[in-house]
């Protein structure tokens, strides 16, 4: 019990959010009279939301080393733009306009990644100038018009879904298959684990708060793979989004990339003394940034069907509340890629269960401020609490 207590302690944050996420779902899911959770609009959920993740993840790396990105928005609506001229107006196939379209976010990120790492400009004044920057591109590059429709397959990316397997169902059996898969790969994973743990004698999770958890995360992924079964199945964005979220949290936890990028927010000059080449993974967070940035301008552009002039306001905002309130810290070095994404929910379950229950954008505005608020406050008071 002791253990359990401790182990919940160290991940309270974590933990929290997700706690608080499900909570609430189950809130609006009320109040709304049970159209939060159904099929359709949980699909809607993921379609609306995964631009704003994407850029989440993107955003916890430069935030984990100490800095902010102001400029994300302004750069996926000046890519949406490029995309829409590229394949709209001159007919380029969608692979090659993509590509095209995250070389470019690449250039832009390391643009601004040499002001910061090289130039050490503090990145709120350089990435306040990118926003102002590329706002003022893409309008040039629209001419201030609106650029549609694009093609059908680029539109795919966002608005499509996984074909099912051939035969006459009720549901969408492959959405079901995958479930199962996922569950059996997350057995194996938390066993493998827990192995490894005993191995080398560290502290376990006491069994039955062992089986309780694999019991939750199980009901949840099988759950949620039920509901997506019975409309369409799985969106085509929500598999980028896992392979996004999986690659990710494989640098930040199994690499020495990540290590580093730990390292450089936690204690600059204490890094740089370990052998950290700070500049340059500063230099590479922005790029990582630049390129997310564009994909997530892609993904907004194939849902809208169109580039416009006013694309990617505030979307910066909202992934640095993702991020903060799936517990990175505002002083670096701490978060976790599925904390970010947790946040991004929490910000994106409230978004929808505030309109389904008629709340004016007034009303929804000042609640995501104070959510923002709390959720940094919290993370000061853990500090100040294990100090």
């Amino acid at each position: 019990m002791e253990t359990a207590l401790k182990l919940l302690r160290s991940n309270m944050r974590q933990y929290g959010m997700f706690i608080a996420l499900i909570l609430i779902m189950l809130l609006f899911q009320f109040l709304s009279d049970g159209i939060l959770l159904k099929p359709l609009n949980i699909t809607n959920l993921i379609l609306q939301n995964s631009y704003i993740l994407i850029l989440a993840i993107g955003m916890l790396l430069v935030i984990i080393t100490g800095h902010i990105d102001l400029s994300v928005g302004s750069i996926a609506a000046f890519v949406g733009a490029v995309s829409a001229i590229m394949m709209v107006k001159y007919g380029m196939p969608f692979p090659a306009a993509m590509v095209l379209s995250l070389l470019i976010g690449a250039a832009v990120g390391a643009w601004q990644g040499f002001w910061v790492a090289y130039v050490r400009i503090p990145s709120f004044i350089v990435t306040l100038a990118g926003m102002l920057l590329f706002r003022g591109l893409t309008m040039l590059v629209l001419d201030g018009k609106s650029v549609a429709p694009f093609p059908e397959g680029f539109r795919a990316i966002s608005t499509g879904f996984l074909p099912d397997v051939p035969g006459n169902w009720d549901i969408h059996l492959l959405t079901i298959i995958v479930g199962i898969v996922l569950s059996v790969l997350y057995l194996f994973m938390e066993w493998r684990g827990r192995m490894i743990q005993t191995r080398y004698e560290l502290e376990l999770l006491p069994v039955p708060f062992f089986l309780l958890k694999l019991a939750g995360v199980l009901a949840i992924i099988n759950l949620f793979t039920f509901v997506l079964s019975s409309y369409k199945g799985l969106p085509n964005i929500l598999i980028m989004l896992f392979v996004l979220i999986v690659a990710y949290t494989f640098v930040m936890r199994k690499t020495v990339m990540g290590r580093h990028i730990y390292a450089l927010g936690g204690n600059e000059k204490a890094a740089k003394l370990s052998g950290v080449k700070t500049k340059k993974m500063t230099f590479w967070v922005f790029v990582n940034m630049g390129v997310l940035a564009a994909l997530a301008g892609l993904v907004f552009a194939a849902r809208l069907n169109a580039a416009t002039p006013k694309a990617g306001v505030n979307f910066e905002l909202d992934a640095i509340a993702a991020v903060f309130i799936g517990g990175a810290s505002a002083t670096g070095g701490v978060g976790t890629v599925l904390g970010a994404i947790i946040g991004g929910l929490v910000m994106g379950v409230m978004n929808n269960g505030m309109s389904l229950i008629g709340l004016g954008i007034d009303y929804q505005q000042g609640i995501k401020g104070l959510v923002l608020l709390l959720a940094v406050a919290f993370d000061l008071y853990n500090k100040n609490k294990s100090a």
